[in-house]
């Protein structure tokens, strides 16, 4: 077994087990956004609260699915938090490349995001991994339309 595929698994493993900022936190004024893959029934809801500088200040999720989807949500809170809403729109497209494409990823610039290079391996699993990152995209859009 490869590096990243040890990683890939002891990442969705660790996060699936022990998801972080995972239940609702819906403290006004939060923005809910919900995702459901009807392929497979996973289903997601994001909840972000903005600091008054417009940077996100708490991000949560609940749902329930595979444990690609919930780690992969579970990757995104942490990850997301104290950004602004382009750079989390930045790291969302940051993690699209990284469950689609074929370069290679760089750990140190990722974190924990790198692992799920393995979904690659697995094209309909692409869905599951994307699913909490496009109820964040939705959630973003409400609070803050792009440009």
């Amino acid at each position: 077994m490869n590096p990243l595929d040890e990683l890939y698994q002891q990442v969705i493993l660790e996060h699936a087990r022990r998801p972080q900022n995972h239940g609702p936190q819906p403290v006004p004024p939060a923005f809910h956004a919900e995702g459901v893959n009807p392929s497979c029934g996973d289903e997601i809801e994001v909840w972000v609260t903005f600091a008054d500088d417009g940077t996100i200040q708490k991000i949560s999720f609940d749902g329930q699915g595979c444990a690609i989807s919930q780690s992969a949500a579970s990757v995104m809170t942490g990850k997301a938090g104290g950004l602004s809403p382009e750079g989390a729109r930045g790291l969302i497209a940051n993690f699209h490349d990284i469950v689609t494409g074929s370069a290679e990823v760089d750990f140190d610039q990722f974190g924990e995001m790198a692992a799920f290079a393995g979904v690659r391996q697995f094209p309909q699993r692409v869905k599951c991994a994307m699913l909490g990152w496009r109820a964040l995209e939705q959630a973003l859009k409400q609070a803050h339309p792009a440009p």
